[in-house]
């Protein structure tokens, strides 16, 4: 496998709109419930959610547990493999908050 298919598949697993904001509210050991997530990202609809949850469930990043009560109980929590992106997400942070200012393009001077 080649370096440049090795992150096409890494981007695969975390794209998507939301996925990014789902791990940071699960980073540090949380286990957060489905209505938790749903109040702590208040733009995103409930049917995206659940989308990009099963999405990062089926990839082995977010864990699942479903307790047998009425109403359902249902909570998520990174695995042990999710919980290893943490530092390398905390260095994409570190990255970003380094750009440098853009330069902005000069108007040509009016006639």
């Amino acid at each position: 496998m080649t370096a440049a298919s090795g992150i096409e598949d890494a981007i695969q697993m975390l794209e998507g709109r939301w996925k990014l904001v789902i791990l940071f509210h699960l980073f540090g050991g949380k286990t957060r419930r489905f209505s938790e997530l749903e109040r702590a990202i208040p733009a995103i609809s409930q049917k995206m959610l659940i989308q990009q949850l099963r999405q990062l469930e089926q990839d082995g990043i977010v864990a699942r547990i479903v307790h047998a009560q009425v109403p359902p109980k249902v909570e998520y929590h990174l695995t042990e493999w999710g919980q290893s992106l943490c530092p390398a997400l905390d260095e994409l942070l570190t990255w970003a908050e380094k750009r440098p200012t853009p330069k902005r393009r000069r108007r040509p001077a009016r006639a």
